[in-house]
């Protein structure tokens, strides 16, 4: 008997190819765009491998983990690296940037990711671009949590790599992600001895055998389920329209946020700042004896499903997450989350266990 997710018609070249076109309009970008057939871990390194070497010297911003393993792939392909560092629960500057370009002239590339879903921070791209410009260096920009929850123009920005991936604001699968190419970039990789070639890290490798050949025939056989996934959530934002998407994810953000200042218990904001929040997930920092871990397992006891998370690594003891990805990003999912927060808190027994009011948290949300 026919399956409809196991008798599918090949997926061809030119819906492959229009599928990057729809990419390419989400990031607002005339620059080449390769969908990679696995989890945007494979772009994001791949692009560092290919634009990276001995003669590089980068500077690499760190506002949380993901900044931490872009510096390390760095220094593996022989580049310096400058870390540029500033606390998880804050955001860098667009001076700190400036700053620290002008302490290191030399600087040829610069590693930004947009947003952190692990740590809640965003950082402001627009601002951070317009000083890289104007330095001459290629802005590689990690926009995979950012992308579908708040603006990402990588062309009126100058961002050189861009990388998405669908699992995260935009609704759809974490097993194909995209990159955006800017011809300075192209050029950079081309001229690196130690950019991967036949390998499936290689960028190279598809702007030869796809993009150079006019997109007629794919290099091997996509992931046609997940391509699938990806055209969908892609049609469901182009439907509902991106606007629209990206104030739902500001408002639930928001909303979440406002929530968890009048819920008490020891929960506030991890991210000090409103503004240097990020709308695709909100962070709290757990206070007092309750477990962050602990915490989020007797949430989801009590309402199995929902977006919740502790943070990981370090952060599992201090750190909750309210995700707030694709449908997630709604006012009745935020209710629920922090009710089953309030619930979880005033079980806890900790020291003001107590003074936990989910009524008013509920009240703040919606206001």
């Amino acid at each position: 008997m026919t399956h409809p997710l196991l008798d599918l018609a090949p997926l061809t070249a030119a819906r492959f190819a229009s599928v990057e076109d729809r990419v390419a309009r989400l990031l607002g970008t005339r620059n080449d765009v390769v969908i990679m057939q696995g989890e945007a871990l494979l772009p994001l390194e791949g692009a560092i491998r290919g634009c990276a070497g001995p003669g590089t010297t980068a500077l690499n911003v760190i506002t949380g983990p993901y900044g931490q393993t872009f510096g390390d792939w760095l220094r593996e392909c022989g580049a310096h690296v400058i870390d540029l560092a500033v606390p998880f629960h804050t955001a860098v500057s667009a001076e700190q940037v400036r700053v620290a370009l002008g302490e290191h002239p030399e600087i040829d590339f610069v590693s930004l990711v947009h947003a952190e879903a692990a740590t809640g921070n965003t950082n402001p791209v627009a601002e951070i671009g317009e000083a890289v410009r104007e330095h001459g260096a290629l802005l590689y920009l990690d926009a995979v949590a950012s992308v579908g929850a708040e603006p990402v123009r990588v062309d009126a920005w100058g961002v050189d790599l861009c990388v998405i991936g669908g699992q995260k604001a935009m609704g759809g699968p974490a097993g194909v992600s995209a990159v955006s190419v800017s011809e300075r970039a192209w050029a950079r990789m081309a001229a690196n001895p130690r950019a991967p070639r036949h390998s499936y890290l290689s960028l190279l490798d598809w702007k030869e055998r796809w993009i150079d050949g006019g997109r007629r025939a794919l290099p091997h056989a996509p992931a046609q389920l997940e391509m699938l996934a990806l055209e969908a959530c892609l049609e469901r934002i182009e439907e509902r329209g991106l606007e629209a998407v990206m104030r739902a994810h500001a408002s639930a953000a928001a909303a979440t946020r406002a929530g968890v200042k009048a819920l008490g218990g020891g929960l506030e904001p991890y991210v000090y700042r409103a503004r240097e929040a990020a709308p695709v997930a909100t962070t709290l920092r757990v206070k007092g004896a309750a477990s962050a871990s602990d915490l989020v397992a007797r949430a989801l006891e009590s309402d199995p499903g929902l977006p919740l998370a502790a943070g990981g690594g370090a952060l599992a003891r201090e750190m909750v997450r309210v995700n707030h990805y694709g449908p997630d990003a709604s006012p009745e999912v935020v209710e629920r989350c922090l009710r089953a927060l309030g619930t979880a808190l005033a079980g806890t027994g900790a020291a003001g266990a107590d003074e936990v009011d989910v009524e008013a948290a509920l009240r703040a949300a919606r206001d």
